[in-house]
């Protein structure tokens, strides 16, 4: 066939060395001071300290642009009358199943807001720093489990929303998780999270009008599911499993 665009890839001398040296010994993977040929397009990933440094401004960019999205929300609905409150979780209305989808970033006012604020960007900063994957997968957990329970469980007539569930989810995630892995460092991150945000755990029993407990109960319910689901391979390295080996 005819074309200007010359010798393709295939043809490069250094890809021919690596070839010939691998037909002449198969057990070896690149021939005698052949470089391997580059890959394009894939930059190395960072390691060490500049790792560290990229997944806490990760981790930082993810929960203060989350944390902001609630402000916007809330100074719409400020400027709106106030409508977005009516679509939370009503408790055994279908289309209260809605609300477990928005609830999360839906509050009752400013007060409301800002007394969640600060929960928010210490607990979920901590929890993305597990991994900005592993953290997200959390959340989603926690997102879930909280907002069918209160759906199943709330009473009658009521609407629920607020970001609470999701602090006492990750509240959960950051001791359990430690626990279910057998992770000494992460043990060490939950006694201290428990130290300072653990009075917060009285708020899954029913107390105060107005104030969702169900929703920070399956919220606590959603953290402990995610602690166990997300530490799966850590349980299975503990236990020595082999899975899809015949031995």
């Amino acid at each position: 066939m005819t074309g200007g665009a010359g010798l393709g890839p295939s043809f490069d001398p250094d890809r021919l060395a690596v070839l010939r040296a691998q037909f002449s010994n198969p057990g070896v993977t690149n021939a005698p001071n052949a470089p391997s040929p580059p890959i394009s397009g894939t930059p190395a990933e960072p390691r060490g300290f500049a790792a560290l440094k990229l997944l806490w401004l990760r981790a930082g960019a993810v929960i203060l642009g989350f944390v902001a999205m609630l402000y916007l929300i809330e100074g719409f609905d400020q400027i709106g009358s106030r409508q977005l409150d009516t679509a939370g979780i009503e408790p055994r209305e279908a289309d209260g199943l809605w609300g477990i989808l928005w609830a999360p970033v839906l509050h009752g006012g400013w007060d409301h807001l800002i007394g969640n604020t600060l929960p928010l960007l210490v607990l979920g900063f901590i929890v993305l720093l597990s991994g900005i994957w592993r953290g997200l997968a959390a959340t989603a957990i926690i997102w879930v489990v909280a907002g069918v329970g209160t759906w199943l469980s709330g009473a009658d007539g009521t609407v629920h929303l607020g970001a609470s569930s999701l602090v006492f989810g990750w509240l959960t995630f950051l001791i359990s998780r430690g626990w279910f892995a057998r992770n000494l460092g992460q043990i060490v991150l939950g006694l201290v999270v428990l130290a300072l945000y653990g009075s917060l755990l009285w708020g899954v029993l029913p107390g105060q009008p107005g104030i969702s407990w169900q929703g920070h109960l399956f919220g606590a319910v959603g953290g402990l599911l995610a602690g166990w689901v997300l530490s799966g391979d850590a349980r299975r390295n503990r236990r020595g499993d082999k899975a899809g080996v015949i031995a």
